[in-house]
């Protein structure tokens, strides 16, 4: 990799570090707050900074074709994600989440290949395809041989969510990183605005100080300024490579929700999780080449 592929991958990494508390933190809002509640509002909360960041940098309104872009992302990253992985904590550990959310750098990839115009080597899919093997034997074995509903909801969250990364990713090319939430949170904030109120009002019980903190992560870190990284070094390092520090994600917050959370992690978890991990650090280095080189070489 050259400077600019490795400085993405920093700003990457630095992203995981943020998005490594969501689930957790998601775990402790669920247990008072409706989940499809917790998946919208954080995101109108966010939207705030964000208009009054663009407003501060008089930032120009998006084109007709990066606002359909942005709706893209907002429906991953805005809505899908949010939504369905708060819902899918209140039935599973964080760990166990943390876990399935590995085959997200898969999708990812995928997303690179067929929208982002990348061309990911032969080695590149091995190692992608090993680790997301290793994901689905965790999800079958916690499963008891089956697996559970939450399971399902979970994989769709990362699924579309991650649809939202891989064409953020590509936006941010034209926009800049932290300029694609942000007009990703305004153009979805009008949507979002009338069942938050409906859902909030219908909320009823009063939310202790733990609950209001962890809502405040997840909305001001992990759905607004985690991005700012996260779709910069998606932008300078590729949509592809940069997407497989994801699975570093796993580490984090298996090792936080133990420390912070006292949830329980046996060997195996440890030991899956290690060799997801380790599928990062072959295919780190593979060739990813582009379309456009591809077409000229032919």
């Amino acid at each position: 990799m050259n400077s600019h592929e490795s400085k993405g991958m920093l700003l990457g990494l630095l992203g995981v570090l943020i998005f490594s508390l969501t689930l957790p933190m998601t775990r402790i809002v669920v247990t008072e707050m409706n989940p499809i509640l917790v998946g919208l509002g954080r995101a109108l909360v966010a939207a705030v900074p964000a208009a009054a960041l663009l407003w501060w940098r008089g930032e120009k309104r998006p084109t007709i074709a990066q606002l359909k872009s942005l709706s893209i992302v907002a429906c991953g990253v805005i809505l899908a994600f949010p939504v369905l992985s708060a819902w899918a904590m209140r039935s599973i550990p964080a760990s166990h989440g943390a876990v399935l959310n590995g085959l997200q750098p898969f999708f990812v990839a995928i997303y690179a290949y067929l929208l982002g115009g990348e061309r990911p080597s032969r080695g590149f899919w091995v190692c992608a395809v090993l680790g997301s093997a290793l994901v689905m034997m965790f999800a079958l074995r916690e499963g008891g041989g089956m697996p559970q509903p939450a399971d399902g909801l979970m994989l769709l969250a990362v699924g579309i969510g991650a649809l939202g990364y891989a064409e953020g990713g590509k936006l941010a090319k034209q926009m800049g990183g932290w300029q694609v939430i942000c007009w990703a949170l305004v153009v979805a904030a009008p949507v979002l605005a009338l069942p938050v109120g409906w859902l909030a009002w219908h909320q009823g019980t009063p939310l202790n100080l733990k609950v209001w903190l962890a809502f405040g992560y997840v909305a001001m870190f992990s759905q607004f300024l985690g991005f700012f990284a996260w779709y910069a070094g998606l932008a300078m390092g590729g949509i592809a490579r940069v997407g497989q520090v994801q699975l570093l994600q796993i580490f984090f917050t298996i090792a936080l929700s133990a420390l912070l959370f006292g949830e329980k992690v046996d060997l195996t978890t440890w030991l899956f999780a290690a060799g997801v991990v380790a599928t990062i650090a072959i295919g780190r280095n593979m060739k990813i080449g582009s379309a456009q080189l591809a077409h000229k070489a032919s």
